[in-house]
């Protein structure tokens, strides 16, 4: 099996197009999806949501917030008096990737790879409504961002259908496992993948599927640390068990380095990946590339994820590039792709 690279999301371009471009000319043929680059005000993931509901009039704002961290973000509660329901919501996921739809068309017919997938990544509810609401309010409002998510997903997937790959992005989850005592992760991760399972068939039976888990990426910082791999195959395994089968799970990305931490090179650290178990119709894309590792750093790395997880990995960076420099995100590409290749 031959390894491919990934983008997570985020590119630092002007357009749409540009960004499109920009991934098939650093990947060549080493890519499966390509995203629309969450270009404009996307490019920091749901920040601009966020910020919106501040001129929604079924919010309040609470909290002022001005994300400089994750200890500084706003925080909203629902307007006494009012209900918030699906149908005041338009988180415009699904305006935004038929908006960039025709562009994947034109570019993947230009290239002739009639392979290639558009990927449209997908928050969790429970990371849209615990960033909105904070702690108090995250589980009961819920259900409200999961059910706009379903609609802006059936909405794409009816234009695009099997052209378009959803990628639910999830931190809150591997966060949740990461801070648990070893003993209790398991049973977080239990408890935490149904409800991301719950998000996916809220999509049409027969849409595809991916997921990042993610640390965060906050002005190219983490909210997290993998001390190793261990607290993420628990959540994997986990969603994979709950996953629905008519919803085709077809990679699932792990971050293994994030702001300028260098990819892990100790053994220790990919040993768990030995009990990963995603399926034979599953990926596993590996979150290390990183452009501040040496390309003979990275070798080290991806052979060591190989051989604890038992087969080649697909590669990739721990998240989306817009938070870094267009120079530093072509160079995190480039070492992407070389990665695919043999060594010179």
């Amino acid at each position: 099996m031959s390894r491919m690279c990934h983008f997570v999301g985020s590119i630092p371009a002007k357009t749409t197009e540009d960004a499109m471009r920009s991934m098939l000319d650093w990947a060549g043929p080493h890519v499966r999806s390509i995203t629309d680059g969450e270009v404009g005000d996307r490019y920091h993931w749901i920040v601009n949501l966020i910020n919106g509901f501040s001129e929604h009039p079924d919010f309040v704002l609470v909290r002022k917030g001005a994300w400089t961290s994750f200890d500084d973000t706003p925080k909203y509660r629902v307007r006494r008096g009012h209900t918030l329901t699906a149908d005041a919501l338009d988180l415009r996921h699904d305006t935004d990737a038929l908006a960039a739809l025709p562009a994947f068309r034109k570019l993947r017919a230009e290239r002739g790879r009639d392979d290639l997938s558009f990927q449209v990544g997908i928050p969790g509810d429970l990371n849209l409504s615990l960033f909105t609401f904070g702690p108090a309010g995250a589980f009961q409002h819920r259900a409200v961002f999961r059910e706009v998510l379903g609609r802006e997903m059936r909405r794409v997937h009816a234009e695009a259908g099997d052209d378009v790959i959803f990628q639910i992005e999830v931190p809150v989850e591997l966060i949740f496992v990461c801070r648990m005592p070893g003993p209790l992760r398991a049973a977080m991760a239990g408890f935490l993948s149904g409800g991301v399972a719950r998000l996916a068939r809220e999509a049409p039976a027969g849409a595809r599927f991916g997921l990042h888990l993610c640390l965060g990426d906050l002005n190219h910082e983490n909210l997290g640390r993998l001390s190793d791999a261990r607290p993420f195959v628990q959540l994997a395994n986990a969603l994979v068990r709950r996953w629905p089968a008519d919803r085709p799970l077809e990679y699932v990305h792990a971050p293994f380095t994030g702001g300028t931490d260098p990819a892990p090179t100790d053994p220790a650290f990919y040993a768990p990946l030995r009990d990963l178990k995603l399926g034979a119709g599953t990926r596993f894309v590996a979150g290390l590339v990183q452009e501040t590792s040496s390309e003979s750093d990275l070798r080290r790395a991806v052979e060591l994820a190989d051989a604890a997880y038992g087969q080649p990995v697909d590669v990739a960076a721990s998240c989306g590039l817009a938070r870094r420099s267009p120079e530093d995100a072509a160079a995190n590409a480039e070492l992407a792709r070389r990665l695919c290749e043999p060594p010179a």
